[in-house]
């Protein structure tokens, strides 16, 4: 019998979780080898980092598009569906295409796990980065973008040589799998630079450029560095983004809008041109720049998703991504005062984000998103939070939704500059973009319907 696309995804989401390592790349392997190794059947930009690697793919995916290839997009996690992680031509393919390559490819899979390759079946993130890969060739596409999901050296994405390896900022995040000190990550991720490949590198702390560098002195990579062959040169900001000035191969070039906001983000935006220019060979025009600037989007990164009052959802998770969105919220939006909404992973340094809020956020509202075992408790947050911004600015929601009724109602409350910003989780930001969404389309059908407007 045919499985549903339900049952599918509770089926794959039963395997071995992403957030952990089966430290081999043995068994992606072997899939590819029993599907006709589609990972070589076009050029591959592999992308690591701690934090914007995958706001990095997607500007590299939309530059490649608007330079005339056609493109596939490998990212983790998912907001809403698991068929989202899989885009080609910058669409995200369906649900129903996304069982098809099931089929063509589980069977494969089913054999790999008998063979209990390192004691274990594959991984949930292995099938998934066979499944992007399956369906690249099939479509096909004239590159691959590939978002590692974490380090970098035994990441499934790694079983392809990568054309070009993109290194944005390294920090420190998965510290009980990648190491204790930036060093350790770096060395971890830095093996997604492959011998002959081209290494664009964002600009990082001492440690981990050392390591980055004998890196590819070692493997005879080619590396362009930020600062030395690419960079932001300023920015300004703007409705609904900012304009940016970056250098580029063919030296600087201004005026570009960039629909993301914060400097890192726009960082992240030179960043990809770098790797964009690299995958390709040569410089970009001004014009290509600005028609794959246009045609980026990014939910969930200091996305607005409603206005009454302002609700933006980012999915900072560890202190270098909230410090980040702390900044260009407040350069964005300027809410006063600032009504917080977060959910966390147990496994993330909850304290240090915690501290980082305390002085910008006048009320946080603690809540759990579902989905992940890694979720922790309302209550537990609640606890540490109140022991960081006391009992009386602290409110506990034991539901997402619930969470951001109130984190509303205080803003309604709080006069016009009031916002709310929610973060922590991607889970929660999925949960909460999907039920906003979803309760703005039936409103709106409702206004269709002639029910909203009096009549």
């Amino acid at each position: 019998m045919k499985l549903s696309h339900d049952d599918i995804v509770n089926s794959l989401e039963s395997r071995w979780p992403e957030n952990r390592v089966g430290p081999s790349l043995d068994r992606i392997a072997a899939i590819m080898d029993l599907l006709g190794n589609p990972q070589s059947a076009q050029p591959v930009v592999q992308i690591t980092g701690t934090n914007g690697k995958g706001s990095t793919a997607i500007m590299v995916d939309a530059l490649l598009r608007a330079a005339g290839l056609r493109t596939g997009r490998f990212t983790s996690p998912h907001l809403e569906d698991i068929s989202e992680r899989i885009v080609i031509d910058g669409s995200p393919i369906t649900p129903d295409v996304f069982d098809e390559v099931w089929d063509e490819i589980g069977p494969l899979v089913e054999m790999v796990d008998e063979r209990s390759i390192g004691g274990i079946e594959c991984t949930f993130f292995e099938v998934m980065t066979a499944l992007a890969y399956a369906a690249f060739a099939d479509a096909p596409v004239d590159v691959a973008v590939m978002e590692v999901g974490m380090g970098g050296r035994w990441d499934a994405t790694s079983v392809a040589d990568a054309s070009v390896a993109v290194v944005a900022p390294i920090g420190l995040d998965h510290m009980q799998y990648l190491g204790d000190t930036i060093a350790q990550i770096a060395d971890e991720k830095s093996g997604i630079i492959k011998a002959d490949a081209v290494a664009v590198l964002a600009a990082q702390q001492p440690s981990a450029a050392e390591v980055l560098v004998r890196r590819c002195l070692d493997v005879g990579a080619t590396m362009v560095r930020e600062g030395e062959d690419f960079g932001l040169i300023d920015r300004q900001l703007a409705a609904g983004g900012q304009v940016i000035r970056v250098i580029t191969g063919d030296g600087p070039v201004g005026e570009l809008f960039l629909p993301l906001h914060g400097e890192h983000m726009a960082r992240n935006a030179a960043l990809a041109v770098a790797a964009a220019e690299a995958m390709l060979g040569r410089p970009l025009s001004p014009d290509v720049i600005q028609a794959g600037f246009d045609a980026v989007q990014a939910p969930a990164r200091l996305e607005l998703i409603d206005v009454d009052p302002p609700v933006v959802l980012d999915t900072a998770h560890n202190p270098q991504a909230v410090a980040a969105t702390l900044a260009a919220a407040e350069e964005a939006f300027q809410f006063e005062p600032l009504i917080g909404v977060l959910g966390m992973m147990g496994d993330k340094q909850v304290p240090q984000v915690l501290e980082l809020l305390e002085p910008v956020v006048a009320t946080l509202v603690v809540t759990q998103a579902v989905g992940s075992p890694r979720v922790m408790p309302a209550d537990e947050l609640a606890d540490l939070a109140s022991d960081v911004f006391g009992h009386e600015r602290v409110i506990q929601a034991d539901d997402a939704m619930s969470a951001l009724d109130q984190a509303r109602n205080l803003a309604k409350a709080s006069g016009d500059q009031a916002g709310v910003l929610v973060l922590g989780s991607v889970y929660l930001a999925g949960e909460l973009r999907s039920d906003v969404l979803t309760q703005r389309r039936r409103e709106q059908a409702l206004m269709d319907d002639g029910w909203g407007d009096g009549s």
